[in-house]
């Protein structure tokens, strides 16, 4: 029995990086900004409300990994090393940690939000920090470009996957 939970989580965690993948291709460039609209975030967050804070983890440290290497997984079929080190590579190493922090939630549709909405909160930490850095801009701009456009609808991607975690959390526990 033990061995067939692990297996089934070991499964879901690559599922969970490759969805990740996929939402990456799903992608709406923006004139204002060099980050764009993907939904990526959407598939972290259910990662870790689905799988808990280990394999939310894993999984997007795995999407991260496969995309470093080369592999065309990041935004618009983007891949290589320096996309970490470009304009976007600070909301891409966020998805790890939000992994985790999402997983780090209860059951409840209101725990998975708050955690979910604290991990989305990391993601524009790093990522406008990152933005900062290589665009040459204030934090102020830098919000503009990175933060602003998104929270509308990022808000809408965490509340869906808070909801989804908790409706689909059935399906994967024992």
């Amino acid at each position: 029995m033990e061995n067939t939970f692990k297996t089934k989580y070991l499964i879901l965690t690559g599922l969970f990086a490759a969805l990740t993948a996929i939402g990456a291709y799903i992608y709406i460039p923006l004139p204002i900004s060099p980050v764009p609209i993907t939904l990526q975030m959407f598939f972290t967050f259910m990662a870790g409300g689905l799988l808990g804070k280990k394999y939310g983890f894993f999984s997007q440290l795995i999407y991260v990994l496969i995309g470093a290497i080369g592999l065309p997984v990041f935004a618009g079929g983007a891949g290589g090393f320096g996309i970490l080190f470009g304009p976007t590579g600070g909301y891409v190493l966020g998805f790890i940690a939000a992994g985790y922090i999402a997983g780090m939630s209860k059951d409840s549709f209101i725990s998975k939000l708050i955690y979910m909405f604290l991990g989305l909160v990391v993601i524009y930490l790093l990522g406008t920090t990152r933005l900062m850095y290589v665009v040459q801009v204030d934090f102020i701009k830098a919000l503009t470009m990175g933060v602003t456009p998104f929270i509308i609808g990022d808000l809408i991607k965490i509340s869906l996957a808070a909801y989804l975690s908790v409706k689909l959390s059935n399906y994967i526990q024992y």
